[in-house]
C-alpha cells in the first residue's frame, strides 16, 4: 500500500516538473521578473535611459541659488542652463574625502575637455574659511581648466539649505570629525534643464547620486563599494548627446 502511494506521489512530481519547470525558466529569462543585465545586485544597470529623481511625484529640479565663485563672479543656477553639470559639496581644508572627490572631478574634466556644455558646481560647506581667494588657489592646485567649473561660496545658511533640502546631500558642522565638517561624498548629475538625473540600480531603482570618493584605478574601497566614476562619465555623455 505504501509502495503504491510513493509511486503515485512520484508520478505527480514528475508531471508537475514536465509542465511547470519550463514555464518557470522561461519566465525567469523574460523581463517579467528580471532583465539579464540586472542579475547582479551590486552593479548599476548599463544601457538604460536615465531616471528623473522625483519628489512628490514630480521630477526634482535644482533650486535657485546665487553664490560667488573663485573669481568673485556671481554665479547662479541659470548660468548652468543648457549644460550638463555635476554638483558636489566639499571644503578646501578637508583632510579625508574631498581630495579624492576633486581628483575624480579633474579626471572627468580632462575626459570632457572638448565639450563646452559640461560643467561643475563645487559648493563649500565652510564658507567662513573658503573665500574666493582661497578657492582660487584650490582650483589652481587641482589644475582646474574648465571655465564652467565654479567653486562657490556665500551665506552659510543658504549653502546648507541647498545641500540638505535642495539636493538632499547631507552636510553639517561636527567638531568631533576630522576637519570639523561632515558630508556625503556624493556627486549629483544635473541635465540641461536643471533636473537631477541618475541611472538605475540592479533592482530597477534610481541610484540618485554617484559615489565620488573612489577612483577608477581603485575599483573598490575598503568597504567593498565599487567606483562609479566610470558610469558617471557614461551618463554625462548620454545627456550631452541628448539621448535622454
Amino acid at each position: 500500500m505504501k509502495k503504491n502511494s510513493y509511486i503515485g506521489i512520484s508520478f505527480i512530481i514528475l508531471v508537475f516538473g514536465i509542465i511547470f519547470i519550463p514555464k518557470i525558466i522561461n519566465r525567469i529569462k523574460s523581463t517579467s521578473i528580471v532583465k539579464n543585465d540586472r542579475m547582479s545586485a551590486s552593479n548599476p544597470v548599463a544601457n538604460e535611459k536615465l531616471s528623473y529623481i522625483k519628489l512628490n511625484g514630480a521630477p526634482k529640479k535644482v533650486p535657485e541659488f546665487a553664490f560667488l565663485d573663485q573669481d568673485s563672479i556671481l554665479i547662479t543656477n541659470h548660468d548652468y542652463k543648457g549644460k550638463v553639470y555635476i554638483a558636489e559639496f566639499f571644503f578646501t581644508s578637508c583632510p579625508t574625502i574631498c581630495p579624492k572627490m576633486n581628483k575624480n572631478l579633474v579626471y572627468l574634466q580632462n575626459k570632457l575637455k572638448d565639450d563646452e556644455n559640461f560643467g561643475v558646481a563645487s559648493f563649500t560647506i565652510n564658507p567662513k574659511f573658503d573665500t574666493p581667494k582661497r578657492l582660487k588657489k584650490y582650483a589652481e592646485k587641482y589644475k582646474v581648466i574648465d571655465p564652467d567649473w565654479h567653486f562657490l561660496t556665500g551665506d552659510r545658511e543658504d549653502i546648507y539649505e541647498l545641500a540638505n533640502a535642495g539636493f538632499n546631500i547631507y552636510a553639517a558642522e561636527n567638531p568631533d570629525v576630522p576637519g570639523g565638517f561632515e558630508h556625503n561624498g556624493y556627486f549629483a548629475l544635473i541635465d540641461q534643464e536643471g533636473y537631477i538625473r541618475s541611472r538605475y540600480d540592479a533592482s530597477g531603482n534610481p541610484i540618485i547620486y554617484y559615489r565620488g570618493t573612489i577612483g577608477v584605478k581603485e575599483k573598490v574601497d575598503e568597504n567593498g563599494e565599487e567606483e562609479q566614476i566610470t558610469i558617471l562619465l557614461e551618463d554625462i555623455k548620454k545627456l550631452l548627446d541628448k539621448n535622454e
